[in-house]
C-alpha cells in the first residue's frame, strides 16, 4: 500500500467561483425546472379555462348562485369568467406567461377576500393554493417580462 493519499473525484474538482454561479443563475431555469413549470402552466390554464371560467361564461346555476350572493349580478360573473379565460390563454403563451400569472394572482387575492367576507371563509384555502402555484410560474417566468415590455415599446 502506498503512503500517498488517494484523491477522490470530488476532491479534484475545483469549487465553483461566484462568477460562474452567477452565470448559471442568469442563464435561467434548468431543463427539468422548465418542463415542470410548463406542465404546471398547462394544468393551471386548463383549470382556469374549463373548471373555473367555463361555468361562469355559460351562466351555470352553480356559478350564478355564488355571484348572486356577492351582490354584483351577472355582469360581474361574466367579467371574472372572461378575465380567467384570458389569463388561461395567456398563461400558455411564453412571452405573456409571467404577466398572466401575476394578473391571475390578483384575481386570487380578490377571490380570497370574497371567500372570507361573503362566504364566511368557506373554501378560502382554494385561492391561496392557486396563488402559490401562480407565484411559482410568475417567479420562474419573470424573465419574459422585459421581453414583453420591449415588444410593446417597439410597437408604440
Amino acid at each position: 500500500m502506498s503512503a500517498s493519499t488517494p484523491t477522490t473525484p470530488a476532491a479534484s474538482v475545483a469549487p465553483a467561483s461566484a462568477a460562474s454561479i452567477g452565470t448559471v443563475a442568469a442563464a435561467g431555469p434548468g431543463r427539468r425546472t422548465h418542463l415542470a413549470v410548463r406542465t404546471l402552466q398547462i394544468v393551471l390554464a386548463l383549470f382556469f379555462a374549463v373548471a373555473s371560467a367555463g361555468p361562469k361564461l355559460v351562466g351555470h346555476s352553480s356559478a350564478a348562485e355564488g355571484f348572486d350572493r356577492i351582490g354584483y349580478g351577472d355582469w360581474y360573473m361574466y367579467l371574472v369568467g372572461g378575465l380567467e379565460l384570458a389569463g388561461a390563454v395567456a398563461l400558455v403563451i411564453p412571452i405573456l406567461s409571467g404577466v398572466a400569472a401575476l394578473a391571475l394572482m390578483g384575481l386570487m387575492i380578490g377571490a380570497f377576500v370574497t371567500q372570507l367576507t361573503v362566504f364566511d371563509g368557506e373554501n378560502a384555502l382554494t385561492p391561496v393554493i392557486f396563488f402559490v402555484l401562480l407565484a411559482v410560474v410568475a417567479v420562474v417566468r419573470r424573465r419574459h417580462n422585459p421581453e414583453l415590455v420591449a415588444f410593446v415599446r417597439d410597437r408604440l
